[in-house]
């Protein structure tokens, strides 16, 4: 019992460690190398302000507390009854990951998924933060100074 607790607390500590919170900037910049300006036709200013309402750019974000039951997970919050898997809720998995994966400061995976996501019909509209506070927006801002 003694080794579990030790290994929990470990691989929390270890899940801190690794959680970023990028600048707007440099998620930006992040984005544009893999091909996200444009990417299904949503600019880059999309992406950064749907990751800003989002996540508040934290690479750790999680939340457990939609009304369906289901959680969100990472920079992107993507959610576990559609684009991952994390063993407590029915999910599609859609992106064939572990929501866990989305947890970290690799955000490769993280891109890939929402690349899956806006493929979707609903396309960025799958983001309530993105419809409530980038769609059809002035999102200059989002990228002033960059």
């Amino acid at each position: 019992m003694r080794s579990v607790l030790i290994i929990s607390l470990l691989s929390c500590f270890f899940a801190a460690y690794n959680a970023k919170v990028f600048s707007k900037c440099e998620l930006a910049r992040k984005l544009k190398a893999q091909g996200m300006d444009g990417f299904h036709g949503y600019s880059l200013a999309n992406w950064v302000c749907m990751a800003q309402h989002e996540s508040n750019f934290n690479t750790r974000a999680f939340n457990g507390q939609n009304a369906n039951g289901s959680s969100d997970y990472g920079l992107f919050q993507l959610n576990n009854k559609w684009w991952c898997k994390d063993n407590k809720y029915p999910s599609k998995n859609a992106c064939n990951m572990m929501c866990s994966e989305f947890l970290d400061d690799d955000i490769d995976d993280d891109i890939a998924c929402a690349k899956r996501v806006v493929k979707d019909p609903n396309g960025m509209s799958a983001w309530v933060a993105w419809v409530n506070h980038c769609k059809s927006k002035d999102l200059s801002r989002y990228l002033a100074d960059c």
